[in-house]
């Protein structure tokens, strides 16, 4: 049976739950932000997939965005240092959205949770406790109540736990979770000095051990490593030394440029393969980073938590037990879509059937076929078709039986 849901609590004032946030206060809902407003100085997902932006423009915030971004026409991937493949949004076949934007994060979150406040949330900077009511149960405790200075007079009807990669619900209610199979660490910095081969693009190079992120921001690019954590740590036993260690020794980095320098500290993030098995219960919601995060590669972070936070307001008006149901195999197929295409990518069968296809698309067959397979492969990539279960499986069908006697290992990342 349905019950309105009236009073949010959102633990965190990220993307996802100021997203959610803002589309609950929009239809009357009485919502409480707690987030410490002191965030990290760089953030990991800069890079804006274009399935984002009809988010944006859901909050109104794309010209605000666009204002501090740089413009995003496409992606290009560095296989080896003569072996590079671009890819421009304007070429996907039946797109919605051919562009996208790189951003800086600091100024893209505190777009999303300005836009929450102007809807009606109310935040509060305060470090919000949770703690167990029961089995599946959760509350505020009564200084996380009185820190809201009578706003919320009472336990909220719902606590929706957006606080990131601490994962704070999950944590309370030994909510068990799915685990990659890779141990890498993410470092990453912003550097002046960095070429590019496409304006604009995001830049993906597979090095030696690992791959790296070149996103042009305004006035400089952000450069991440991600690697296999006991290798790194052979370069340094700080996130500093083994960063500027590792852009020094490998081959790849040292193609670009001598005159690369460091501008900001370097961010390291670890242990990230991480989803819950469950999202909903008892009064209480996961979202975001605290319900699940794949991968850095393809820039699927943001827009699972956007898409996730939408689908979840929507779920939460409705009030239903089917509707938040659906919320949670909502994100959890999105999770486990996009463990299936960062898995293509890392054991070389993505870029295998990409060079395939090259070949293919020279004979009659294939150029009889291409139109049907650039409709659905770069739309999975895009965000669009993730989700889309014959787009998906049309490419893991190829990713497994079309690669011939191709050799899938020459293209994976150690």
């Amino acid at each position: 049976m349905a019950h309105t849901i009236e009073t949010i609590a959102v633990v965190g004032g990220g993307p996802a739950g100021a997203m959610v946030a803002a589309l609950l206060a929009r239809a009357g809902r009485r919502v409480a932000i707690f987030t410490k407003r002191k965030r990290p100085p760089l953030v990991i997902g800069e890079s804006l997939v274009p399935a984002i932006v009809p988010f944006l423009r859901e909050l109104g915030i794309e010209d605000e965005v666009r204002s501090y971004s740089t413009f995003k026409p496409g992606a290009t991937w560095v296989l080896d240092p003569d072996d590079v493949v671009s890819f421009r949004f304007e070429d996907v076949r039946k797109a919605c959205t051919r562009y996208s934007y790189n951003s800086p994060r600091d100024l893209f979150d505190e777009s999303i949770l300005k836009a929450a406040v102007h809807a009606g949330a109310v935040c509060f900077d305060h470090h919000a406790t949770v703690e167990r009511a029961g089995d599946d149960r959760v509350r505020l405790t009564d200084d996380t109540l009185a820190a809201t200075d009578g706003f919320l007079r009472a336990e909220p009807d719902l606590i929706v736990d957006a606080s990131g990669r601490p994962r704070l619900l999950s944590n309370l209610l030994g909510i068990p979770a799915v685990t990659g199979g890779r141990r890498d660490t993410a470092l990453f910095a912003h550097l002046e000095g960095v070429p590019l081969i496409d304006a604009g693009h995001i830049h993906i190079d597979r090095l030696t051990r690992g791959w790296a992120w070149r996103i042009p921001l305004p006035g400089r690019v952000s450069v991440g490593l991600v690697v296999d954590s006991d290798h790194l740590r052979t370069f340094g036993g700080t996130a500093e030394e083994q960063y500027d260690a590792y852009v020094a020794a490998d081959p790849v980095i040292r193609r670009w440029d001598a005159s690369v320098r460091r501008l900001t500290p370097v961010m390291k993030y670890s242990n990230y393969q991480v989803a819950s098995t469950r999202g909903v219960g008892d009064g209480w919601a996961l979202v975001g980073d605290a319900f699940g995060f794949i991968d850095p590669i393809f820039s699927s972070g943001l827009l699972i938590s956007l898409d996730g936070a939408t689908v979840l307001a929507h779920a939460v008006l409705d009030g239903s037990p089917r509707a938040l149901a659906h919320y949670q195999r909502h994100v959890l197929n999105h999770l486990a879509s996009w463990r299936r295409a960062v898995g293509y990518y890392y054991d070389g069968r993505l870029f295998t059937l990409i060079k395939v296809g090259q070949e293919v698309r020279k004979t009659w067959y294939g150029n009889l076929l291409d139109p049907h397979f650039s409709t659905h492969f770069p739309r999975v990539f895009t965000g669009e078709s993730t989700t889309n279960r014959y787009s998906l499986g049309l490419l893991s069908f190829m990713c497994r039986h079309s690669l011939g006697d191709k050799d899938p290992s020459q293209l994976r990342v150690n």
